[in-house]
């Protein structure tokens, strides 16, 4: 349904509409900007990493995040299976990464790996990165919902990576 009022045309989304709104819902939640992430395990197969950016800080004692990985997704299965992970806030300038890691899992060509403690793929440059213990996994429709205790977080300067209205960019300077 279109609404109009004094400040411009507004689409409108109901449950009622189910599937045949969905891309109204999709551009409605689009609105909210958000950072991109890589999750990064060490799979069945060797290590995998998947693109999200379904990531929020839930706690800080005890201190724990999510993330909601698709069920669609072939690398579901392992992502959900993992005792650890690790989360990786990308920069600005990793964009390539995002893309790479939303077609493919495994392909870590080229990156220079680092290992935390437990084993899991460090992917270099990121403004921050969670590494975590799996706390608890939550039925979350076609995604599941995956909180993790952050055993220990890195940071560097720099600027994050951004997902808004359907695109990639940094959207902090405006030059």
């Amino acid at each position: 349904m279109i609404k109009h009022d004094n400040i411009g045309t507004s689409e409108i989304w109901t449950e009622a509409e189910g599937a045949d709104g969905a891309r109204r819902l999709r551009t409605a939640l689009g609105r909210y900007a958000t950072g991109v992430t890589v999750v990064t395990t060490e799979g069945s197969s060797g290590p995998l990493g998947m693109t999200a950016n379904s990531f929020t800080s839930v706690s800080l004692d005890p201190p724990l995040i999510l993330w909601c990985p698709a069920r669609a997704s072939t690398r579901f299965p392992d992502f959900m299976a993992a005792d650890h992970y690790a989360v990786h806030i990308l920069s600005s300038h990793q964009l390539a990464l995002a893309r790479r890691f939303s077609a493919s899992g495994n392909d870590f060509a080229g990156i220079d790996l680092g290992l935390t403690p437990e084993g899991l793929p460090v992917i270099p440059g990121c403004v921050a990165r969670f590494d975590c213990r799996a706390e608890a996994r939550h039925d979350g429709g076609d995604h599941a919902i995956l909180v993790g205790r952050v055993l220990r977080a890195e940071t560097r300067a720099g600027d994050p990576l951004l997902f808004w209205n359907g695109r990639y960019g940094d959207f902090l300077h405006h030059g």
